[in-house]
């Protein structure tokens, strides 16, 4: 195996090469407006670290949100075309999983929330079980208690805002989550890879198989094509 894992769903631009076993490479900027521009220079920029080329690859996997609509599709696309362009297998995972994924480490076969900034003063959630015992034997590490939403931080349940929490809505509304657990902002195109390299190992034993591209979008788009009367 040899995986190419990109996200663009949150602030972060973020690329990862892993060979089954570890992440080989990963590099990330931190720029919400530039994803579109940082995208492949982050790509070119793990494939030479893992000193492979894109022909070299067996799997590419895409973030597939939830994330504004403009930001979350660059990843999908840049995907698409790179497994078209190379026959790669593409797959896609929920980007809250990767961080859910990403923070095990720091909740110890406990619970927590998911909790990314949506705009328009709404946040991306959703509520995972995590560590080795999260669902039994041989179970995925992550598991979804709730399925990906989009609120208000005053409207999410009351049970979900005490549990520790991830994500960029824990830094722009402290006053309605629970403990932040530090360092996991943004999506992070490494725990992206090995989470799906798990996942592929498992030949989907878990319950929790890779899926397809089609975006989280959870909001219809602002533009709308407009009716002309004739």
């Amino acid at each position: 195996m040899l995986l190419l894992a990109l996200d663009t769903s949150t602030s972060a631009i973020t690329a990862a090469v892993h060979d089954g076993r570890e992440v080989l490479a990963e590099a990330s900027s931190v720029d919400a407006r530039a994803h579109g521009e940082l995208l492949a220079p982050r790509i070119a920029e793990v494939l030479a670290a893992a000193g492979v080329t894109a022909a070299d690859l067996t799997d590419i996997v895409v973030g597939v949100g939830p994330g504004p609509f403009t930001g979350l599709r660059v990843a999908i696309v840049t995907g698409r075309v790179m497994a078209l362009a190379t026959g790669a297998r593409l797959h896609g995972v929920c980007s809250l999983d990767a961080l859910a994924f990403a923070a095990c480490s720091a909740v110890d076969n406990g619970e927590l929330v998911v909790a990314t900034d949506a705009r328009r003063k709404e946040v991306y959630w959703a509520r995972y079980a995590v560590g080795s015992g999260a669902a039994g034997e041989h179970a995925d590490p992550v598991v979804a208690l709730t399925a990906p939403a989009v609120c208000r931080p005053a409207d999410l349940p009351a049970e979900v805002r005490g549990l520790p929490v991830v994500g960029r809505g824990s830094l722009l509304y402290p006053e309605v989550f629970g403990t932040a657990l530090p360092g996991f902002l943004d999506v992070s195109a490494g725990a992206l890879a090995a989470l799906a390299a798990r996942r592929l190992a498992a030949g989907g034993q878990t319950g929790a198989v890779l899926g397809g591209t089609e975006p989280l979008y959870l909001r219809r788009p602002d533009a709308k094509p407009q009716v002309v009367a004739t």
